[in-house]
């Protein structure tokens, strides 16, 4: 699910924590059955500020969570990364055989950049620690 032509960069911890959280799952209790699995991903850096995400999981009740998903990948991401904020730029899922997957594009910032779709991510990483979300 990468761009062409880009590259894939090593990123210090990242296959660490991907590998630490690919059985993690989280269980609300107003959801049921839910358990969802979180598969890891991919993270390519396409400048100095835009960032593609590609996130599996299954068990999802839908887009919305694997939406979730990336927006914490991405906000973790950013965090290590020494920034504070991020703006979504577009979110691509599919799901085939019960594994959803999102590609999803983020750019990353020191400070708040403008637009409707920004997230803190400081703030963002503690509601997804809170939700039982994976970050970087």
């Amino acid at each position: 699910m990468g761009l062409p032509g880009t590259t894939f960069l090593a990123l210090p911890g990242l296959l660490a924590g991907l590998v630490g959280c690919a059985g993690a799952g989280h269980s609300d209790p107003g959801a049921g059955s839910y358990a969802p699995i979180y598969q890891g991903g991919d993270v390519l850096r396409l400048d100095d500020t835009l960032v593609a995400f590609n996130v599996r999981m299954s068990g999802a009740r839908g887009e919305k969570d694997v939406e979730a998903y990336a927006r914490c990948m991405a906000a973790g991401y950013t965090m290590e990364n020494n920034y504070g904020f991020a703006r979504h730029v577009r979110t691509k899922i599919d799901e085939e055989g019960g594994v959803w997957r999102a590609d999803a594009v983020y750019t990353i910032s020191p400070s708040l950049p403008r637009g409707l779709r920004t997230i803190d991510a400081e703030v963002t990483v503690a509601d997804c620690a809170e939700r039982g979300i994976p970050t970087v």
